[in-house]
């Protein structure tokens, strides 16, 4: 195990490096997603609801978004047509999200453009490098599970 504090400020240039590289992943996606009227914000937000999470708790939770920028970006869907909201039936208090008809039809388009900008992301780098990166990433999520979701 590195031990960061006598490596100085590699682990910040390494935490810098995660975020930059997360905030061009997104911006990527943005220009890839633009044609849809979509963000990348929103992709996450219709692909955990695709995945059966349907409550904004579920939502914050999965994509680390505090409450009220939850509540405007799924106003922004719903406004779009994208989702709508439902009461559960079992517990009224409990707010379901549900896929629109055009959300799901715009949601069995994202995969393909998901993978036009990760291949674009991912351009200036082999096969093998990449496999590599992602071991990597996977092993610092693993070790870091306790703190996810």
């Amino acid at each position: 195990m590195i031990n960061f504090s006598a490596a100085g400020s590699k682990s910040l240039q390494v935490g810098m490096l995660i975020g930059l590289t997360a905030a061009l992943k997104d911006r990527l996606l943005d220009r890839h997603l633009s044609p849809l009227g979509i963000t990348a914000a929103q992709l996450k937000v219709l692909r955990v609801i695709c995945r059966g999470d349907d409550t904004a708790v579920a939502l914050c939770r999965q994509l680390s978004i505090h409450s009220a920028c939850m509540t405007r970006m799924l106003d922004r869907l719903e406004r779009k047509g994208l989702i709508i909201r439902t009461r559960d039936g079992a517990d009224r208090r409990q707010v379901r999200l549900l896929l629109t008809a055009q959300g799901k039809s715009m949601s069995s388009m994202l995969p393909t453009m998901e993978v036009a900008a990760m291949n674009e992301f991912a351009a200036g780098v082999t096969s093998e490098e990449l496999m590599r990166l992602e071991s990597l990433l996977a092993k610092m999520i693993s070790a870091n599970s306790p703190l996810i979701g």
